[in-house]
């Protein structure tokens, strides 16, 4: 079984950065990853079974969603390379957060099994380093005061 795990920490309050992070069918903080999200089926952006693609290639599902932990988990359903079916027999991964010193800590963290781990971990690992560093970009930038 393989996993990858992420951490950073966002100097903005943790309402706001749940706000932002928790919403499964809008991606827009993170434009130089996440080039289209398509919401498939009827259910709503914090609603376990939602479902989204990212990227034309990525087919993910809400599993979990708990608002008063600040924590939801999805799985990747299909997607390319090393997450392609049949390669990939389940991918699980949980993002929470936890109010820190300075704002907000963000953990995005995934168990896997597949074919070959290591390229699943190798595929990931850079996506999971970019979102939370887009996420931290958007929300500091925003807490900027005015000049």
């Amino acid at each position: 079984m393989g996993s990858c795990y992420h951490t950073i920490e966002i100097q903005a309050p943790m309402k706001k950065v749940w706000a932002t992070v928790s919403d499964f069918h809008n991606m827009h903080w993170a434009p130089e990853v996440v080039s289209s999200l398509a919401k498939l089926g009827g259910k709503n952006n914090h609603q376990v079974g939602a479902k989204r693609v990212l990227n034309d290639d990525i087919h993910e599902t809400l599993t979990g969603f708990d608002a008063k932990n600040h924590s939801f988990s999805y799985i990747i359903d299909h997607g390319p390379g090393p997450l392609a079916k049949p390669l990939l027999q389940s991918y699980n991964a949980n993002v929470t957060l936890t109010a820190s010193e300075h704002g907000t800590t963000v953990e995005w963290a995934s168990s896997f099994q597949s074919a070959n781990d290591e390229e699943v971990a190798e595929f990931c690992n850079p996506i999971y380093i970019a979102l939370l560093t887009a996420l931290k970009n958007s929300l500091e930038q925003a807490e900027l005061p005015a000049l």
